[in-house]
């Protein structure tokens, strides 16, 4: 049950104070500028900050695409697997709902959104965004040596594909913190909130089948 109680708590820490960040500078992905990476770093901040708190009671993973990727690559159960995941959900939900309370659903509480309307390229994007995340933190955490430094590598990957997805998607890779806040928002967020599901799943479990493949013993 901490694990889960841990989980919920990261994914809470992630939606508000990540997600309100790009609602309180107004984050717009048309336009690199201050806000926009201000976003960006926010995201890998709190990420780094969790790893260092919560991540030695369950990981760190506050994230479904994260703990799917674990799950078939052989590091957590389907049990634990199901535990997080509604964990993640909840604190996602319970993160949204405190920013709608102080900032109201009118300033978008970090939502995504459709690249150019378009479903199949927004999908593509989150794919590829989510897999490059999802594989670093496999490879990262694969090595006891590497542990000391696992939250801050992690952290700056998803601060990488945030600089990056930002301007297409508003960035998800990871299905929790899309749906909390669209959740409050409604309309075209929460109808479109699916991709930012589905996509970020598939991301998880592509990285994953690639780095079980590419580190087997056999050739």
């Amino acid at each position: 049950m901490k694990k889960y109680i841990a989980e919920c708590l990261g994914t809470f820490v992630l939606v508000f104070f990540a997600c309100g960040t790009a609602a309180v500078v107004g984050c717009n992905g048309a336009v690199a500028d201050a806000a926009y990476f201000m976003t960006a770093l926010a995201f890998g901040l709190v990420i780094v900050a969790m790893a260092y708190s919560v991540g030695h009671v369950s990981g760190c993973h506050i994230n479904p695409a994260v703990s799917i990727g674990m799950l078939v690559a052989g590091k957590m159960s389907v049990k634990d697997f199901i535990g997080y995941v509604v964990a993640q959900f909840a604190g996602a939900i319970i993160g949204a709902a405190c920013l709608r309370g102080v900032l109201g659903p009118e300033s978008g509480l970090g939502t995504n959104g459709l690249y150019n309307g378009n479903i199949g390229l927004s999908l593509l994007i989150e794919v590829v965004l989510t897999f490059v995340f999802v594989y670093a933190i496999l490879g990262v955490t694969s090595k006891e040596k590497d542990s000391s430094v696992a939250g801050l590598v992690i952290g700056l990957t998803l601060t990488l594909v945030h600089i990056l997805g930002i301007h297409f998607t508003g960035t998800s890779v990871n299905p929790a913190r899309s749906f909390g806040p669209a959740l409050f928002v409604g309309g075209e967020a929460l109808a479109n909130v699916w991709v930012f599901i589905v996509a970020p799943l598939v991301g998880g479990v592509l990285a994953a089948l690639v780095w079980k493949f590419l580190n087997s013993e056999k050739a």
